[in-house]
């Protein structure tokens, strides 16, 4: 019991993480170099994996229908923050994938919901709901390409890289116990991924720090 509660803490750690990013994009009213993307990948899995969840699904997931509608909602707010605060064509992009997303996952349920087969719907949704939370996972996988271009984890936030890795860690963990493959495959991927995000991260920084310890501290204009 421990292990879903924690995972769902760490998860809710994981949904507040990126308020710091929005609160600078709002100040700055810009989103400057920082990617949507993640964040509707987000969206898509938090929502798929809340249907995998439910009842009509499986068993013994509740855990993973709350976790996801809380989930489903911070990603939807960061969502509009990001389009109001966006340029002109990206704004457009995003609620192009915004429609997607919602058509995707409505398409998702309502077929679902025609498999008359308990098992194979399980089979079906269980399937698409690990390949969402790889996608999710893989997401920051853009911004890490950029962080190796720029020598700077300025637009990888710290703190979502860590909660990202314990929340993975934590399903890893309940989805090993409760022999769930669909639980416990994507989240084994995302605790790798979280891996490689904080030791880029700590690389990174420490450079940047080692950077600036070797600057003057006083600057000579003769």
């Amino acid at each position: 019991m421990c292990l879903p509660i924690s995972g769902n803490i760490f998860a809710f750690g994981l949904f507040v993480s990126p308020m710091p990013t929005f609160r600078r994009i709002m100040r700055n009213k810009s989103t400057e170099q920082f990617s949507g993307l993640p964040y509707v990948y987000g969206l898509l899995n938090c929502l798929i994996c809340l249907w995998y969840g439910s009842p009509y699904v499986s068993q013994r997931n509740f855990m993973l229908v709350t976790v996801n509608g809380v989930g489903a909602t911070f990603q939807l707010c960061y969502i509009i923050i990001f389009i109001l605060h966006t340029d002109k064509k990206t704004k457009m992009r995003m609620l192009v994938l915004l429609l997607v997303v919602f058509a995707v996952v409505t398409l998702i349920v309502a077929g679902s919901l025609q498999i008359p087969d308990k098992l194979t719907r399980w089979y079906l949704v269980g399937f698409l709901s690990c390949g969402s939370l790889v996608s999710m996972f893989a997401s920051p996988l853009f911004v890490i390409n950029l962080v190796i271009q720029t020598k700077s984890v300025e637009f990888m936030p710290f703190y979502l890289s860590l909660s990202t890795f314990l929340m993975s860690a934590s399903f890893f963990m309940f989805g090993l116990f409760n022999s769930d493959a669909f639980v416990y495959t994507p989240n084994g991927i995302g605790t790798v991924l979280g891996i490689v995000q904080l030791s880029l991260y700590c690389y990174y920084h420490r450079n940047s720090i080692d950077e600036e310890t070797k600057e003057p501290l006083i600057v000579s204009y003769v």
